[in-house]
């Protein structure tokens, strides 16, 4: 590994701050806990808890919430944050997922190796498993786990985002992501089933809409009617 890299990796991971964990400590990201409710949540990350969308709503609610970190304009340019948004994921309002995605240009030139590296000070010594985790984007609704740090709680996942341009972290805890999991199956599920009687009530509704705006005109219509 030459000088150049040496160096780049602790400057990119400086941005990550004194705030994110200690060594072995897997339960929090910058202050955010894993399995803090909805607002609490939200006022951590400085945003707010009417921000987060619905994705599911039975047999679980499952929300999310975007996070966009912000830098000052005066900050030094090798301590930019590296970090280009974050996804919270919550589960009946407790958060059971965070996904941090890296800026593509804070890590470019950097290989997965030089991650794992860089991020295995702070969490000790990674596995390589052969599997692959939920990773919902418009490229596919799983990525390939490059490295995985984790405690008998929580799992760290780094893998590639779904273009490949850059890298994400995915932290969860344990107990929380196999309860969200399920249930996200099973919505996906009652939404397919559900889905033919959904589309007959649109139908339906779209039908006595059109029906009520015809009455309406004709009303209007048939008493200003002059031959």
């Amino acid at each position: 590994m030459n000088s150049a890299r040496v160096l780049t990796i602790p400057i990119i991971f400086a941005g990550l701050g004194a705030s994110m964990l200690h060594a072995g400590d897997f339960s929090s990201y910058r202050g955010i806990q894993l399995g803090m409710d909805l607002p609490t949540a939200a006022k951590q990350a400085g945003t707010s808890p009417t921000a987060a969308r619905t994705i599911h709503q039975r047999p679980a609610l499952i929300q999310e919430l975007e996070w966009h970190p912000s830098t000052p304009a005066s900050v030094d340019v090798a301590k930019v944050d590296p970090v280009k948004d974050g996804l919270f994921c919550f589960i009946n309002g407790e958060l059971f997922r965070i996904v941090i995605t890296y800026d593509r240009y804070k890590v470019e030139g950097m290989t997965a190796e030089d991650l794992i590296e860089a991020i295995s000070v702070t969490y000790g010594t990674a596995t390589r498993p052969a599997t692959a985790i939920a990773y919902h984007s418009i490229y596919g609704e799983t990525a390939p786990v490059a490295a995985r740090w984790e405690d008998s709680q929580y799992e760290y996942n780094l893998v590639p985002t779904g273009d490949r341009s850059s890298f994400a972290m995915v932290l969860s805890s344990k107990r929380l992501n196999i309860l969200a999991q399920a249930a996200i199956v099973e919505a996906v599920r009652l939404e397919a089933q559900e889905a033919p009687q959904r589309e007959i009530e649109k139908k339906n509704k779209r039908d006595e809409d059109e029906r009520l705006a015809l009455e309406k005109a004709r009303s209007v219509n048939k008493g200003n009617f002059r031959p």
